[in-house]
């Protein structure tokens, strides 16, 4: 986490009026206790009026705000279901930078919009997302970004083990399971494979460039031609 992220965070944390440990401050920001200390002085130095000591704890003086924030009803139940999303289903480094950003969102929310927040049904289930996929999607979707190829053993749905190396074009999120959108350099052809059944995966330091007929526009303009126009209509 970026120090600018960690002490924006902090501040939020301290919004609520209650005095805050550092402890606690430090389990939440998986910093030392220390950190949390030295970030503290840097912000009172710096004018913010945090309250407190060492010890005993800190918060936030009530009169310290942010300026509001307007967003539509349906503007902002988008961006909070489309976090709760990430949460539920987004790699480790995800989760953390949607709850950061609902945290900046709601801190600068106008009362009445703050209000709404809490209001807003619509949920995606977390608990069977295992936390071995969640650092997969981070590193899969960094190796992605970066352009270095990736290289790793396979397990089919028939149990077959096969030893693969591909470039990595995008991740995609399907009912169960996010997928792999790759080039395999072997077969000549586009290949995806679930991160599920993704073992012993290794990311190479070489990088690739794009080539024509072998990029992510090129992966979706194939799937969609031979996706049936009856699906597409339904």
């Amino acid at each position: 986490m970026r120090r600018a992220d960690r002490l924006f965070r902090i501040v939020q944390q301290l919004r609520g009026g209650r005095l805050t440990t550092a402890r606690t401050l430090a389990e939440r920001l998986e910093v030392s206790e220390r950190t949390i200390y030295r970030d503290v002085r840097d912000l009172q130095l710096s004018g913010t009026p945090i309250e407190g000591e060492a010890g005993v704890g800190y918060r936030l003086r009530k009169e310290f705000d942010l300026p509001p924030l307007m967003f539509t009803h349906q503007e902002l139940t988008a961006i909070v279901l489309g976090a709760r999303m990430v949460k539920a289903w987004g790699g480790a480094e995800g989760v953390t930078a949607a709850e950061s950003a609902l945290a900046r969102i709601e801190a600068v929310l106008p009362l009445d919009l703050r209000a709404r927040l809490d209001r807003i049904l619509l949920f995606a289930p977390d608990f069977y997302i295992p936390h071995s996929d969640r650092r997969r999607v981070d590193l899969i979707h960094e190796a992605c970004v970066a352009r270095h190829p990736l290289t790793f053993r396979y397990k089919r749905e028939d149990g077959t083990e096969s030893k693969r190396t591909v470039r990595p074009l995008g991740l995609y999120r399907w009912t169960n399971s996010w997928t792999l959108a790759s080039w395999c350099d072997l077969r000549r052809d586009f290949r995806t494979f679930r991160i599920d059944r993704m073992d012993e995966i290794e990311v190479e330091q070489t990088t690739f460039e794009d080539r024509s007929g072998q990029t992510l526009a090129d992966f979706l303009a194939k799937v969609r031609a031979e996706w049936p126009e009856t699906a597409r209509a339904n």
